[in-house]
């Protein structure tokens, strides 16, 4: 016997737009109705409260949480556990992360995301690998002696996963002419990133089919007005995606506006490049051998070197309101439509309307405290 969810006394942004005290039906997983005539009989009722409804967070770089490095704990165990930490603050939907490591280790990174999504892990829709082709001139916490320039049948490994998405950060500089094209020929997605690459470099890689952007400004050449470099290169294009680590240590909160206002709308997307640290009581963790900590939401090694993120993102939605300017509604597309556009999935994911899936968060919008979370209606 199929349960209906009855979502009731929201205030519902549904991906585009707010509605007062609407109530929001789930069959089978997915949205039937929003705001109907009547809540159909024998439905389980939730009471929202008044509190804001929206589409669930999609998160494309998540290295861990929960107390987890995907690197460390390559396996379903892990991947559910990296999930669990960050479903707390409204993400419902993520990239599992692998920075750059060995060979076996990709192999088994990808292999523990197929089982994952084989076995219905909730909010697993697939892989980022973030190196290990990258620039080591850009290389910031990923490991010099394991970055490397792409095998022989690397383009067969990173299109190795079946049944879920596939994100490859890569310095488009190192790589053959010709490898990106293949590549997005595949269906993998492929961003820059960790890359010392010029405006033409990048020019020559979007013609190709990149994607988009690792984590705007960080590990890439900085826009400068007579080399606009990676950064400029990836403000300036209307096609490309771009992630934002929204955290106010990664990125200015001027710089932030200025990527903001100039990049195309639709096209900026919060990540958290999260950490072990996001959803668990240990600040502190080993990467490469060297010690990581977190303070006042800043991981770094001991040097100052930033080091992923301690953000989740709740935070980054209350972040990019506080700290950009942008209006909540905005916030919240660049958390969840956005992404779900830039992997391909916005035909199911990252609005709350009749057949998409029932990912959702529900949150105070004075605290930005998560009430509840739901994934395919649960």
């Amino acid at each position: 016997m199929m349960t209906v969810l009855a979502i009731k006394n929201a205030r519902l942004f549904d991906g585009e737009q707010f509605h007062d005290d609407a109530c929001v039906i789930v069959e089978n997983g997915k949205v039937s109705a929003v705001s109907p005539a009547r809540i159909p009989d024998g439905a389980d009722i939730f009471d929202a409260r008044g509190n804001v409804l929206a589409p669930g967070f999609i998160d494309v770089q998540v290295n861990g949480g929960g107390g987890v490095l995907l690197n460390h704990t390559p396996s379903v165990d892990g991947i559910r556990q990296i999930m669990a930490g960050h479903r707390q603050f409204g993400t419902t939907a993520m990239l599992p992360t692998l920075i750059t490591d060995t060979r076996e280790k990709m192999l088994a990174a990808i292999e523990a995301v197929k089982n994952a999504i084989d076995e219905g892990v909730p909010g697993i829709v697939g892989i980022h690998l973030e190196g290990p082709y990258l620039n080591t001139e850009r290389k910031g916490v990923h490991d010099a002696n394991i970055i490397r320039p792409m095998e022989d049948d690397a383009i067969e490994v990173l299109s190795s996963l079946p049944n879920g998405r596939i994100l490859v950060t890569m310095a488009p500089e190192k790589a053959k002419p010709g490898t990106i094209e293949k590549l997005c020929a595949n269906g993998v997605l492929v961003c820059a990133g960790h890359t010392a690459g010029t405006y033409d470099d990048i020019q020559k890689a979007i013609g190709e089919g990149l994607r988009g952007f690792t984590h705007l400004f960080n590990a890439m050449s900085p826009l400068a007005h007579r080399e606009p470099g990676v950064a400029g290169a990836a403000i300036a294009d209307k096609n490309t995606w771009c992630g934002l680590i929204a955290d106010g240590y990664h990125v200015h909160p001027a710089a932030m506006q200025v990527a903001v206002r100039a990049k195309q709308t639709g096209k900026i997307m919060l990540v958290t490049d999260a950490m072990p640290t996001v959803g668990a009581k240990t600040k502190r963790f080993v990467l490469g051998g060297e010690e990581i900590i977190a303070i006042d939401g800043r991981c770094a090694l001991a040097d100052g070197t930033l080091a992923g993120s301690d953000l989740d993102m709740i935070s980054a939605v209350k972040n990019s309101v506080e700290m950009i300017g942008v209006d909540l509604g905005e916030a919240l597309r660049m958390a969840s439509l956005y992404p779900a556009a830039f992997l391909k999935l916005d035909d199911r994911k990252g609005k709350i309307m009749p057949g998409f899936d029932a990912d959702m968060v529900l949150f105070d919008p004075q605290t930005f405290q998560v009430k509840h979370t739901w994934i395919s209606g649960i």
